[in-house]
């Protein structure tokens, strides 16, 4: 019986039956292929589910074992609409694996997986969105947009995760629907449960990594989530969240960088040591830095990750000592040590990825390993690569104390059968040899010993490595480099025997009886020899006709003879020029004078370093550390931000839940306030820094505790608990944050006075307070439209995010005396009008004290600085105005004169840096009063702009008289996207909604980059990242400076050198987030091109394609 006939008996099948889904392979080699399969297709015809099911079954098992079944595909599709969920189930399973092979006849059922997505299973339901966003045709796009959107409101969280595994499919299909998905990305980032955290933060990384402030909201839910997620979702979490913490914190080992070396070897010293270290250092820092205090955020995600060391996935606990390693502060990265230990046991894989990381860790942090130092002793049993990586850390981890361990453990390793082992174990005693000086001698004296050893690559290593040690004292030397001479006879490696003749050569003095008779020798063999060999028996004749050429005159002359016509041309150079150089002639230059300068100057001694030591720029546990080269998709960790970025971004709702804080004055109080509510309820979204505090040792101590038990009762108990053994350090969090909830306070109750200052100190303010509050009644009929969408889309957000918690209803009963709206309207209304607000607050006015809008003249004064800027004669800064000529500037209409009632407005990109802040594009308005009277107050109200976008509002313009102009600049950071940037134009008696929509070549700006910097970068950003096109150039397109003009016109990029006639060259950089933009035209005979942009934005790479492509083709 066949194996495949035994899987159907193990199945059920009697074996009298036919063998269902038969390999034809295994059939003899004439069977005929048309009536494969025919079995199965009836079975699926048939009436009866129990058929169907075995067929199904049978199928799937074929699937697995890696058996074709497309045939089969038509069959199965009509029973997508079985009425049977089993039977169901498994020809989603089938449609997913062939979905994409068969495409024409999984779109002819799509409107059954719509009708699945209808489905009260919410298997079905994820099945069906399984399915659809397996078929791969753009046609269907709008079907997956929507789908995908339904799924994400769905009431199961199984559904809500397979939306977010959705989202990078749709994303690689069509990049241009990157920001409808980032708006799902967002809604599902404040998602609850543990099913969905970390299927969307995947998400997250692969459609959006830089919008790090969709995170800010939800980095402390996600912290605390993180110990139940599961162990796929926890590696992605934390490594996003490192990256997050490296832009949010300030780096905790500030003070630390003060100390060198001598601060870490104190880690291990004893306690008396450790606080006169301590002492001293306090003392050099403090004139220097403030002392530096950790933000409760960063100890949270320490706190909350730690219990992680202890998981039975190695991926997990390798991404946890990549954060420690990255985060902590030095005096608690020790404790990640262990956990990697342990991984040490595990399967060869895992270990050589450990030991990659550790290889890095132990140069900069040696003392955190030196108590496992046994447990790197390298074993008979372990693959080479792996014991090549335990001599690696062995070596890092040598010092004074341990070294005569490290040497005998060397001793023995010499002695193995594995040659490459044998050669990195030399390679290791030669490099403790240089690091550690008081061992030299005994490891030069046993590296001469393995000199008789019966093994010639032993010899040949040794040899190679005793060149490196005696470069550093070679006078005390003498009888090493005489007795290496001896061997040059036997040995025959030709890198061993190139390394001793440069010893002889470079040492020659130290041994002047010795040198010539090898010499003499080698001449013998010269024919014979490698070519390193013989470059290096020229170097040692060269130099001994300087220093002895009474003997060595012939010997010398006939060397370079025979160099002379050797096969190798480099031979035949090296002959030439030393010939000239050393025997002096009547047509020899002034060199020969500088003969014994250039041959017998003193070298520096080698170097020998560790491979590992410049791998720590790479986040450590990535595939790019692992190769040392940033691979496709690779995310470089941010350095530390100077200054810390305002903490206040990660409190939602801090301005409802302190004043409800400040009702419970105990301890005690609010303790039982927690306890009523649910774990994972909204305490980390929509609290104070204080709750967050609290929030935090209780999932600190819940997760060291380990209790599995009903959520509430171990919650209250570990935070009982937790609250008895807090260490010092959480009490003064917690003070610090008391001090934060006061302030708040202090800020809230000046807030009506900010506000007023923000808004220019005019009667505008007042203006536009009243707007805002009497909110819909001016608003034109598109902006309520749009409005009221947007806030239904938020109510139906926030209702299906748990309404049913008691602190959301608590929230709710705030709101509505905070609103200050008339009592007629809704409780609903009154919450929209105060989110409305809240968001504008924190997004748009955050940086309010900075950026508050400047008066004429400060405007004036900050322009002109940057003009200055401008006029210093550097290349860099020129360069843009020579090739965007002002005449190319466009300018677009952003309020008619009909429409503005007399009032006519429009604007263009100036292509000028924006001063106030370089991440924003500058755009100029120009404003013209066409009516009889004078305007007044003219400024903008109300930006509605998408998430992550900014605008730097201009001051207000007072009066504007009839028949006047006025022009002033404004700076939006469309975030690197096409959106429109939409606002109100008000003057003192009217509002008018207007948008401003960029070109995509108007968001970037010129970078110069020489030839070869270019191709270097162009060869970073190929495979996905460059896109090309033919095209055919316009009639006016007849040479290259047109070519020039039209593609600069288009985009703002600068010109960069080209040596071809028939390529011209662009670059810029995103305004946004400064990725590069590498623009290639390349003409072609009779009339054509080819067009080709580099660019890591994949949807800006495209849409500048198709504008320069239609630049060109007019």
């Amino acid at each position: 019986m066949s194996a495949s006939s035994a899987f159907s008996d193990e199945k059920g099948g009697s074996s009298s039956e036919p063998e269902y889904g038969h390999d034809p392979a295994s059939g003899g080699i004439f069977s005929s292929d048309y009536k494969r399969h025919d079995d199965l297709k009836e079975m699926l015809d048939s009436n009866k589910d129990s058929l169907k099911l075995e067929a199904m079954k049978r199928i799937v098992a074929m699937i697995a074992r890696g058996k074709n079944a497309s045939d089969l595909f038509p069959a199965v599709v009509k029973n997508v609409a079985c009425k049977n969920i089993e039977v169901k189930k498994l020809v989603y399973v089938y449609l997913v694996r062939y979905a994409e092979e068969q495409q024409d006849l999984a779109l002819l059922s799509i409107s059954t997986f719509q009708r699945g997505l209808k489905d009260p299973n919410q298997l079905i339901r994820a099945s069906a969105l399984r399915v659809l966003s397996s078929i791969r045709v753009t046609i269907i796009v709008p079907i997956m947009m929507l789908a995908i959107k339904e799924a994400a409101s769905d009431m199961s969280p199984y559904v809500r995760k397979t939306a977010a595994h959705a989202i990078p499919k749709l994303h690689s299909l069509d990049p241009e629907q990157k920001d409808q998905l980032i708006e799902v990305i967002e809604k599902l980032l404040a998602d609850k449960t543990t099913l969905v955290a970390g299927s969307v933060v995947m998400a997250f990384e692969e459609v959006c990594p830089d919008r790090i402030d969709l995170i800010h909201k939800n980095y402390r839910k996600l912290c605390n989530l993180l110990i139940d997620v599961e162990e796929w979702g926890q590696v992605v979490i934390i490594n996003m969240l490192t990256r997050y913490a490296r832009t949010q914190f300030l780096n905790p080992n500030i003070n630390e960088s003060l100390l060198e070396e001598s601060g870490e070897k104190a880690f291990y010293a004893s306690d008396d040591e450790e606080e006169e270290e301590d002492k001293k250092a306090e003392a050099a820092a403090l004139p220097k830095r403030k002392p530096y205090v950790m933000d409760p955020d960063h100890r949270l995600l320490l706190r909350n990750t730690k219990p992680l060391l202890q998981s039975r996935n190695a991926a997990v606990v390798m991404a946890v000592a990549q954060l420690y390693f990255h985060l902590a502060p030095k005096a608690e990265v020790g404790v990640i040590a262990k956990a990697l230990v342990r991984l040490m046991r595990s399967h060869s894989e895992v270990q050589y990825v450990v030991l990659q990381n550790v290889a890095t860790m132990s140069i900069k942090r040696r003392g955190m390993f030196e108590p496992y130092l046994k447990s790197f002793y390298i074993r008979s049993t372990d693959p080479t690569q792996i014991k090549i990586l335990k001599l690696e850390v062995l070596t890092n981890l040598a010092n004074e104390t341990n070294i005569s361990t490290i040497l005998r453990e060397f001793q023995t390793y010499i002695k193995s059968m594995d040659k490459d082992f044998v050669a990195a174990s030399i390679q290791a005693i030669g490099r403790c040899a240089t690091n550690i000086g008081e061992v030299r001698d005994t490891c030069l004296n046993g590296l001469v010993q393995l000199l008789s050893n019966r093994d010639e690559l032993v010899v040949a290593e040794s040899v190679v490595v005793i060149k490196k040690l005696l470069q550093m004292q070679p006078e005390q030397h003498s009888d090493i480099i005489k007795h290496m001479a001896k061997l040059i006879d036997n040995i025959q490696v030709p890198m061993a025997r190139a390394s001793i003749l440069w010893l002889i050569g470079e040492y020659c003095e130290h041994v002047p009886k010795i040198s010539p008779d090898v010499l003499r020798k080698m001449a013998k063999t010269f024919t014979n020899e490698e070519d390193i060999v013989k470059l290096q028996i020229i170097n040692l004749a060269a130099k001994l006709y300087l220093t002895n050429s009474k003997q060595t005159k012939l010997l010398t002359q006939y060397v370079l003879n025979l160099a002379k016509y050797d096969q190798n041309y480099d031979i035949r150079d090296r002959a030439r020029f030393i010939r000239q150089l050393i025997v002096p002639t009547d047509k020899s230059g002034a060199l020969n004078k500088y003969a014994k300068k250039l041959f017998l100057a003193l070298k520096p001694a080698p170097v020998l370093e560790s491979p590992f030591k410049d791998r720590d720029h790479f986040q450590l546990g990535s595939l790019s550390h692992l190769l040392n080269a940033k691979a496709a998709g690779y995310q470089e960790l941010p350095d530390w931000p100077e200054s810390a970025p305002d903490p206040s971004v990660r409190n939602v709702e801090v301005k409802d839940s302190i004043p409800d804080w400040s009702k419970c004055t105990s301890r005690k109080d609010r303790k039982e306030k927690k306890a009523e509510k649910p774990f994972y309820s909204d305490s980390e979204g929509e609290s104070g820094p204080t709750e967050s505090a609290d929030s935090e040792s209780d999932s600190g101590s819940r997760s060291e505790s380990a209790s599995g038990s009903d959520e509430s009762g171990s919650g209250s108990e570990s935070e009982e608990s937790g609250e008895e053994t807090e260490s010092e350090e959480e009490e003064e969090d917690e003070v610090e944050e008391k001090k934060k909830k006061k302030r708040l306070d202090k800020t809230k109750a000046k807030k009506p006075v900010e506000e007023s200052a923000e808004s220019e100190q005019s009667s505008g303010a007042e203006d536009r307070k009243r707007g805002r509050k009497a909110g819909k009644n001016q608003k034109s009929a598109s902006e309520s439209e749009s409005e009221s969408e947007s806030s239904e889309s938020e109510e139906s957000s926030e209702e299906e995010s748990g309404e049913e918690s008691e602190s959301d209803t608590d929230i709710r009963k705030k709101k509505t005396p905070v609103s200050k709206q008339p009592p007629k309207q809704s409780k609903k209304e009154s919450k929209k009008e105060t989110q409305e607000m809240s968001l504008l607050d924190l997004d748009d006015f955050e940086p309010a004290p900075t950026s508050a809008p400047v008066t004429p003249s400060n405007f004036l004064s900050s322009s002109l600085v940057s003009d200055l800027e401008g006029l210093s004669l550097t290349d860099t800064i020129l360069a843009p105005t020579t090739i965007a000529p002002s005449g190319s500037i466009k300018m677009y209409e952003l309020l008619h004169r009909i429409t503005g009632e007399g009032l006519a407005v429009e604007y263009c990109f100036s292509r000028q840096p924006f001063s106030p802040d370089p991440n924003m594009v500058a755009v100029q308005i120009q404003f013209t009063n066409n009516t009889n009277s004078e305007t007044k107050n003219l400024h903008i109200e109300e930006p509605k702009l998408q998430s992550g976008m900014r605008i730097r509002e201009f001051s207000e313009i007072e009066v504007l008289a009839a028949g006047d102009s006025v022009t002033v600049v404004i700076g939006i950071d469309f975030c690197d996207s096409t959106q429109a940037a939409n606002f109100q134009l008000c003057t003192h008696t009217r509002k008018f909604f207007v948008t401003i929509q960029p070109p995509v070549g108007e968001l970037m700006t010129p970078a110069f980059l020489t030839e070869n910097d270019f191709k270097k970068e162009q060869g970073k950003l190929m495979g996905m990242n460059e896109i090309s096109e033919k095209l055919s150039l316009g009639e006016k397109c007849v040479n290259e400076h047109v070519i020039v003009e039209r593609v600069t016109a288009t985009a703002n990029l600068s010109r960069v050198p080209c040596g071809s006639d028939k390529e011209c060259r662009f670059a810029g950089k995103t305004v946004s987030s400064g990725c590069l933009v590498l623009v290639t035209v390349a003409t072609k005979e009779g009339g054509g091109a080819q067009l080709t942009v580099n660019c890591e934005k994949m949807v800006i790479g495209t849409m500048l394609v198709k504008d320069i492509l239609q630049a060109l083709s007019q």
